[in-house]
């Protein structure tokens, strides 16, 4: 699959209309796929609580725009 500005913008208006200002697009097919891969659209004022994968790692690549991510250790305070 080719990601270009029309999959980012339709992505986008989704994530604008999301009350979370956020929309995946997977590229995976199924929620038991050992690797999940999908587009985050992720609009200006939207937050996403801390959380941890302890299974799993994450990682992003950023296409278009900036973000701020903050890491945190187990008890919570900012790396």
């Amino acid at each position: 699959m080719i990601i270009d500005k029309n999959l980012l913008d339709k992505v986008s208006e989704q994530a604008k209309a999301s009350p979370r200002l956020r929309m995946n697009y997977n590229f995976h097919q199924s929620l038991e796929d050992k690797c999940h891969r999908f587009l985050n659209a992720v609009e200006p004022g939207s937050v996403a609580p801390i959380h941890k994968h302890p299974t799993k790692d994450e990682s992003f690549v950023i296409l278009r725009s900036k973000a701020r991510v903050t890491t945190h250790n187990d008890d919570g305070s900012i790396i």
